[in-house]
């Protein structure tokens, strides 16, 4: 049976640092201190299917303008069954009752899982910035 927790004490670490650091493009090598700190900071929602954890996917968010969606990720075993489609209704229904103004994320391979939800290239992305920290681990 799938069930989706927004508890950060439910979150199996040992599972989420492996599957980020080893299999996903933006997170390869983070470390498990990184991982830790990431959850305690922002909304982590983890599915869970009969106990063991499948999926995960965080929001950093005021929960009442802004959300950036970060990190999702269902594990390989799990994928093309619906579960990241299960993560995000419950994810956008959180969001529906904060009435946000805008969520941001980025993705270079799953535009097609978050077009239905409304998700669309920047409209206006030369009034965007970004600064990063190359020196930073992931």
């Amino acid at each position: 049976m799938l069930e989706i927790s927004t508890d950060p004490g439910a979150v199996d670490l040992d599972w989420l640092h492996h599957r980020l650091s080893t299999d996903a493009y933006w997170a390869l090598g983070r470390s498990r201190e990184r991982i830790e700190r990431l959850v305690e900071n922002s909304l982590p929602y983890s599915v869970f299917d009969d106990g063991t954890q499948i999926a995960f996917a965080r929001l950093i968010t005021d929960r009442t303008t802004f959300a950036w969606l970060s990190d999702v990720y269902v594990d390989r075993l799990h994928r093309g069954k619906g579960i990241g489609k299960l993560l995000l209704d419950r994810i956008m229904a959180d969001a529906d009752t904060w009435g946000l103004r805008r969520m941001l994320l980025a993705t270079a391979d799953a535009h097609a899982l978050y077009r239905p939800y409304g998700f669309v290239p920047h409209p206006k992305p030369d009034q965007w910035l970004e600064k990063n920290w190359p020196d930073n681990p992931s």
